[in-house]
């Protein structure tokens, strides 16, 4: 074996795993993003969300990634294309870098549709750019044999494994607020209004249920890594997975998100499990089995492991720290979202409200804007509660009404907003000019504080 000339003393880095598990997962992980994009074009989303638009949303620092008009589908025509080509294991290392870098383009073009499980897909998406996922079952191995292993470093396994645990638990740290324990919301707000469906929707009436799915899902955020870690318990585990997760798929609007969860489960399982299922799409597909055994392990080469190591292990380090960034801002979290997002805190609140601006200058009598005018019924929802997208709003009128001739124009927002069913509050300063505000990391003045307290992490 190959001694690692870097860190000769960590003896885990020497270990190996099969390539089996990552090859599954490949080909799983693939096609459900590329149903993912079939999905988009076929339901009109594509147009709906990004090309119909008069204005989008950006990400803080990822203002140049926009649509771009009808070659917007190009872009989805791309994503569908890499995703393919990493099921089948086709270019296998172009196709993963073109796969992260189309999807991470279509999750950046409009923070209104921002879901957490975009930023899983692209964070396992940009990890899969650096495993050797294509040197198993693949077509590259099958075009040119001598690239085959069966054998890889095992934190190439174990990496894609802690990323999950990381989504998880954090979810599940995140579930410990009052909120959530102590008054079952928002679920007490969600599960009666899903009280029409077959069979369970009365259930969703009586008073304990809300309860019983808080504390339920807390504990299985908390815990689900470990029992599917845990031999004796993995198959239960899984089978809790599928029912979680599948629950979840038909309760909430979330895409493909369970089932992404539920193909990533399968890396807990050992390596048989996955021969056994390589060896039964061999014969669906009249492939030799034979082009499955090889005695070669990957090595990462010798130049290149140094900084994969340390590219790796700062993506880790990064994704275990940022989510806590929300304890340099001042406000509650859930109110002013200042770090909310990327945070792994998944349908934790359910806010609503409504904004109107005014704008004026020296010139021109006070003039109220009509926001549907310029935003989607989506947008304009989206926008409503959060900070950050009323500013950005904000400095579009700001920029609109220059153009129609005002003279430095002043934009005021007028905001109501309710958290997790309480009384609506006024959420921005009215009296704060937010053309003159500019966005950045540093906490908000013009976010008015909560007026009460949501106990927890």
């Amino acid at each position: 074996m190959q001694q690692n000339i870097y860190w000769p003393r960590l003896a885990y880095l020497q270990k190996s795993a099969s390539t089996a598990p990552l090859a599954v997962f490949r080909i799983l992980f693939g096609l459900l993003i590329g149903v993912s994009m079939i999905r988009f074009a076929l339901h009109g989303w594509i147009d709906m969300l990004y090309i119909q638009p008069l204005f989008h949303f950006s990400f803080y620092g990822f203002s140049f990634i926009k649509p771009l008009g009808q070659a917007t589908y190009l872009i989805f025509g791309l994503c569908l294309l890499s995703s393919l080509m990493v099921t089948l294991g086709w270019y296998y290392r172009w196709a993963a870098l073109s796969l992260f870098l189309s999807f991470t383009y279509i999750e950046l073009m409009d923070q209104a549709t921002y879901l957490n499980h975009y930023y899983f897909i692209s964070l396992m998406a940009l990890l899969m750019t650096v495993l050797p996922a294509g040197r198993y079952f693949s077509v590259d191995v099958f075009r040119k044999p001598e690239k085959a292993c069966s054998r890889m470093p095992a934190w190439c396994l174990h990496a894609p494994l802690l990323l999950v645990f990381i989504l998880y638990f954090y979810a599940g740290l995140a579930k410990l607020n009052s909120d959530w324990l102590l008054h079952a919301l928002p679920l007490k707000i969600w599960l009666p209004a899903r009280n029409d469906m077959p069979l369970i929707g009365q259930a969703f009436n009586l008073p304990w249920i809300p309860y019983l799915f808080s504390w339920f899902g807390c504990f299985y955020d908390l815990t689900i890594v470990f029992f599917l870690l845990y031999k004796k318990t993995r198959v239960g585990a899984y089978l809790t997975v599928v029912v979680f997760h599948g629950l979840t798929a038909i309760l909430f609007p979330i895409g493909m998100f369970p089932y992404i969860m539920m193909v990533t489960a399968l890396l807990f399982f050992p390596a048989s499990f996955h021969h056994q299922l390589l060896d039964k799409l061999s014969k669906a597909l009249s492939l030799s089995p034979a082009r499955l055994h090889t005695d070669h392990s990957y090595r990462f080469p010798l130049h290149h492991q140094k900084w994969i190591l340390t590219l790796v292990g700062t993506f880790f380090i990064f994704q275990l720290l940022f989510p806590f960034r929300y304890g340099l801002y001042p406000n509650e979290l859930f109110w002013s979202e200042e770090g909310y997002r990327f945070s792994w805190r998944v349908m934790l609140m359910e806010k609503a409200g409504q904004v109107q601006f005014t704008v004026q200058d020296s010139h021109h009598a006070p003039e109220r804007v009509i926001n549907s005018a310029f935003l989607t019924p989506l947008q304009e929802k989206m926008m409503a509660t959060q900070p950050d997208l009323i500013l950005q709003f904000a400095h579009y009128l700001r920029d609109f009404y220059t153009k129609k001739g005002f003279t430095a124009p002043k934009v005021y927002a007028d905001t109501y907003v309710s958290l997790n069913g309480r009384l609506g509050q006024t959420l921005i300063d009215p009296s704060t000019d937010l053309a003159r505000e500019t966005d950045s990391f540093q906490p908000k003045s013009w976010i008015l504080p909560f007026k009460d307290e949501i106990k927890g992490l």
